[in-house]
């Protein structure tokens, strides 16, 4: 089964416009475990322009599902998710100013960094998973890190899937089929939404997670967040 973790960071962006706590991102995050999800994704940054540390700290005792914390894997990002020991912790190269991550590690040339990293937060009793693209030769880099999962990132699939979604989706099934090879699980998440998810979960084997955020909370806008989430599992139900 293919789990959906959402990720809400959104929902605090749309909270620190008026700098108050409207809306709530610990109860948005309880609805949505009690909606369906089954897991909660945040990505701190920085600069705290959406989700904050203390936000953090507020959710890893209050939810039930897995919780994952993903992120540039800076200093204070590390003491933090070793604080918190979430289920699972998923290391992006993202510049601090970075809008949203633009790529996955180019894990060959940073394999020293990433094999401590791995190896901290093993330490800790966290599952890790290192964000890539969907290619092969970094799938079994991220196996050699000592990583326990891969996430490919899925913008190019989703870039790609109007023109011709079966060859914006082939290099995703040969990088998954390199992760079970190599005895990794699979993850991916990246502008997936209601229109191009069933297709990926359908083509793409041994899918353990996808995180989805900012294409969630723009339909949940229309269709209301539960019907959102129900909707988004259902494209979940497809066998792979």
């Amino acid at each position: 089964m293919t789990t959906l973790s959402v990720n809400i960071n959104k929902i605090a962006t749309l909270r620190n416009a008026r700098g108050e706590n409207n809306p709530d991102v610990v109860k948005v995050a309880l609805d949505c475990e009690r909606f369906g999800a089954q897991g909660i994704t945040v990505h701190p940054r920085p600069d705290e322009r959406h989700i904050r540390r203390d936000d953090v700290m507020r959710l890893r005792p209050a939810l039930r599902t897995e919780f994952n914390i993903e992120g540039y894997p800076s200093k204070e990002f590390m003491d933090l998710v070793v604080r918190v020991r979430p289920s699972q912790v998923t290391l992006v190269p993202d510049a601090p100013d970075a809008i949203t991550s633009s790529a996955g590690w180019n894990v060959k040339d940073n394999m020293e960094q990433l094999t401590e990293l791995v190896e901290r937060l093993h330490e800790a009793g966290v599952r890790s998973s290192i964000f890539i693209d969907p290619d092969p030769e970094q799938v079994i880099a991220a196996a050699k890190c000592g990583a326990d999962r891969v996430e490919l990132y899925t913008k190019a699939y989703a870039d790609g899937y109007q023109a011709n979604r079966e060859a914006a989706v082939a290099p995703y099934v040969e990088a998954a089929r390199q992760a079970r090879k190599c005895g990794l699980g699979l993850n991916a998440g990246h502008d997936l939404s209601l229109e191009n998810l069933e297709f990926f979960h359908e083509r793409v084997p041994h899918l353990a997670e996808v995180s989805i955020g900012h294409a969630l909370i723009c339909d949940a806008i229309y269709l209301g967040l539960e019907e959102t989430i129900k909707q988004y599992l259902g494209k979940l139900k497809a066998k792979n």
